[in-house]
This record gives C-alpha cells, sequence and structure tokens, in this order.
C-alpha cells in the first residue's frame, strides 16, 4: 500500500487523463484535451456535395460553429437543395460539383454523396486545390480508394476521412490506457451496432427510388459493414495498432425480405497479428443493446457506450497507482472505473472530475470529427483520419465485406495496404 502517497490533486493533475503507466504533466494533459480547439482567423468557407440523409447532418453539424460558413451546397435532386438551405440559407445552391469547385471563394468540401462516387469529386477537388472532407468509406472499391489516397499525399491540403469515432475525444482518451498497458495482454475485442431501420425509402419513379437506395445494392454498396461496421472495426485497428491477418463472415437477409440483395444482418470475426481476434455483430433487423464497443485484456476491460466509457480491473491485476482515487460506477455486477476525457480542464475550472464531470450529449462523434477538421484547415494540423488512415480502413472494411457476401476466410494481403 505504499504506492498510494499521492494527494488528491496530484492524482487529478497527474493520472486522471493520463494512463496507469504513462506520466504527463499538466501542461502536455492540457495539449493534448484542447486539441480540437479552433485557431484564430476567419471562418473557414465551406461546401457540401451531397445533401441527402448525411449531407443534411453535416448541414446541421456546420451551423453549430461560428469558425464555418457554408457558402455553397450541391446536389443532383433538387428538393434535397430546397432542404439543405434550411440549415445554410446563404448558401450558393448547384447541381454541378465542378461549379462548386469553380468558386475559388470555397476553401474546403464535405463529400456526402453515395460512397460510389466519391473517387471522381475528391480528386476534382483536390486537384482544384480545395480541402477535402470526405465521408467513410472512401469508396466501396480498393482501386478507387487507392487512386483519391495517392491523390492526395504531398498536397498541401487537408484530406480528411470521416472515420468519425477516431476524432471522439472519449475513445482518444481510451487508446492511451490500451497503449500504456493498462489493459495487460489483449485478448479480444467485441462491437455490434443494432439498429432497426430499413435503410429504404420510396421515391415517385423506380429510377429515383434506385438513386435513394444505394445502401441496399450490392452493386452501390458495402453493406452494414462498409457503411457502419467500417467505424468500429477501424477503431479497434487503431488500438490494436495493426491491420488484420484474415476475417470470415456470415450475412443474410433476416428481417426486410424486400428484394434488397445487402444483407440485413451480419456477424465476423477478425484476427490480428498478436492472436487477438475482434467478433462484431450487425443487424438493421432489432434495437435490443444498442452498440458499443468492448476490449478485453488480462488485467481488465473497457467498455464505451456512445460518449461514455468505463474500465473494469481484474480481481488479480496489479493495482494502478491513482485507481484509488477513481470514480466508479456499478457495471452490470461489476465495478467500473469512469474514464473522463476532460479532465484538465475540469482542473483548472477548479473543479474535481470524480465529482463535477458532466458529458456533454449535444455533442456527438460527427460534430468532433468536422470540428478536427475545420481545425486542421486553419491550423494545418494532421487529421486523426488521413489519406492513409482513411484507406487501410477502407480496404479493411471492403475486404471483410467480401468474407461477409461470400460466407468464406480471406487472408489480408500486405499489399492490400501499401500506396506505392
Amino acid at each position: 500500500m505504499t504506492k498510494f502517497t499521492l494527494s488528491r490533486r496530484e492524482f487529478l493533475i497527474g493520472a486522471t487523463a493520463a494512463t496507469a503507466a504513462v506520466w504527463l504533466t499538466a501542461e502536455e494533459l492540457a495539449a493534448q484535451e484542447s486539441a480540437g480547439t479552433a485557431p484564430a482567423g476567419p471562418p473557414v468557407n465551406c461546401a457540401v456535395i451531397g445533401c441527402g440523409i448525411r449531407g443534411k447532418e453535416l448541414l446541421t453539424a456546420l451551423a453549430r460553429f461560428p469558425n464555418a460558413a457554408v457558402t455553397g451546397i450541391c446536389d443532383t435532386y433538387e428538393p434535397f437543395l430546397t432542404r439543405g438551405k434550411e440549415s445554410a440559407p446563404n448558401a450558393a445552391t448547384l447541381l454541378d460539383y465542378m461549379q462548386i469547385l469553380g468558386k475559388k471563394e470555397i476553401e474546403a468540401v464535405f463529400v456526402a454523396t453515395p460512397s460510389g462516387l466519391h473517387k471522381d469529386i475528391v480528386l476534382a477537388a483536390l486537384q482544384a486545390g480545395k480541402h477535402v472532407y470526405c465521408e467513410a468509406p472512401m469508396a466501396i472499391d480498393v482501386d478507387d480508394c487507392k487512386a483519391m489516397a495517392k491523390a492526395s499525399l504531398g498536397e498541401k491540403q487537408i484530406f480528411q476521412i470521416g472515420q468519425q469515432l477516431r476524432a471522439n475525444p472519449m475513445r482518444k482518451h481510451v487508446s492511451r490506457f490500451v497503449k500504456s498497458g493498462s489493459l495487460g495482454d489483449m485478448i479480444e475485442a467485441r462491437a455490434q451496432w443494432h439498429k432497426r431501420q430499413s435503410w429504404k425509402r420510396a421515391a415517385a419513379t423506380p429510377e429515383r427510388e434506385a438513386e435513394l437506395n444505394w445502401k441496399v445494392s450490392s452493386k452501390t454498396s458495402a453493406g452494414l459493414i462498409g457503411e457502419v461496421g467500417l467505424h468500429q472495426i477501424d477503431l479497434m485497428s487503431w488500438y490494436m495498432a495493426a491491420v488484420p491477418t484474415c476475417a470470415t463472415g456470415v450475412g443474410s437477409v433476416m428481417a426486410w425480405k424486400d428484394g434488397r440483395d445487402v444483407a440485413d444482418t451480419v456477424q465476423c470475426v477478425i484476427e490480428y497479428p498478436n492472436g487477438a481476434r475482434m467478433l462484431y455483430d450487425a443487424t438493421l433487423g432489432n434495437s435490443f443493446d444498442g452498440d458499443y464497443e468492448l476490449l478485453q485484456g488480462t488485467y481488465g476491460a473497457i467498455l464505451m457506450r456512445r460518449q461514455h466509457a468505463w474500465m473494469v480491473r481484474e480481481a488479480d491485476s496489479p493495482m494502478l497507482d491513482w485507481e484509488v482515487y477513481a470514480r466508479k460506477e456499478k457495471i452490470g455486477d461489476e465495478s467500473g472505473i469512469v474514464l473522463l476525457a476532460d479532465s484538465t480542464k475540469l482542473i483548472a475550472e477548479g473543479k474535481e472530475p470524480g465529482k463535477d464531470a458532466v458529458v456533454d450529449t449535444t455533442k456527438d462523434e460527427l460534430y468532433y470529427s468536422v470540428e478536427e477538421f475545420l481545425t486542421n484547415v486553419r491550423a494545418g494540423s494532421k487529421p486523426s483520419c488521413g489519406p492513409q488512415e482513411g484507406y487501410r480502413a477502407a480496404v479493411t472494411a471492403i475486404k471483410v465485406n467480401e468474407a461477409v457476401v461470400n460466407g468464406s476466410k480471406i487472408i489480408f494481403q500486405k499489399e492490400w495496404f501499401d500506396l506505392a
């Protein structure tokens, strides 16, 4: 028990936002936790290309930032442009994205079209010298992903992929614990996404219906793995600091038997070089238990649900220096240590994270991802998911989806991830 000689304040400054094994100064912690703070400068002139469901969500998010000015929106479907004007009343509305790219005053574009249409738009935007935020996945074809990633390497403008979990402060905070060895040797990871929704919408004509329902056609979609699972799979690959070695998967249409050829329910097992496995499960047929990510090691486990995270320690694991001071909550039958991402900011305000922390549920992963992009544009800083990270995430998802579609095992090849 002689290890517990820290005062409560020393613990809060030195360990709450740090890891169990890596001690950081208060200044270093503040630098890490204020990484998303927008630098001084004029608002970033932005345009959104693609004003469907995701484009509308981006416009809603952008409206929250004083350092963003949406001056252009683009879609080939005029009713979407009309709807987009509700969030961006001062934006010019255009049907051709090349007109958007031709406007010199527009510095950055958000690409939110169907995934299979990303490549040509992104390449043209990079060629026009625009900063680019591309919704994930980069594309549904490996060659398209490679073309986009290679085109951006060496360019001065920011190319950020919307792997939004990487921008989430809580998940960044968890990465420090994982990298410090607080969980011991990694055994397995689990993640799931359960949400009852059909992904299908009605339209006035068969042609328009096909355009709207691109997610449920194997010709235009990478399925549940490519459109949803890639975020959670990428998160685990980031924590594992590796790309997978192989994957097996199965999928079928269980809930929405409406002619689609994209599975609405999938399961897969993804293996990593150290022998650890990730078990992934997603369905559009049932909402029970929502979504979460779980990491399990020999010393303990970390459970993440949206903006919350808890560490549950094994009874025989080495006691952490700061564990006695940590805030704890009941997680099922276990006692979980609450992992707080904003502890240093609370300390600066004279508060104690264990008592005064309140999770801001008004800010979701998309908010933090957009915030990071705007900051990167002004500061010239490296995105948490740039072309190389986005490429690896997309290739992983595309190949795992192949395993699901074929009900087979895919052996990953190192050259798949090579941008040379």
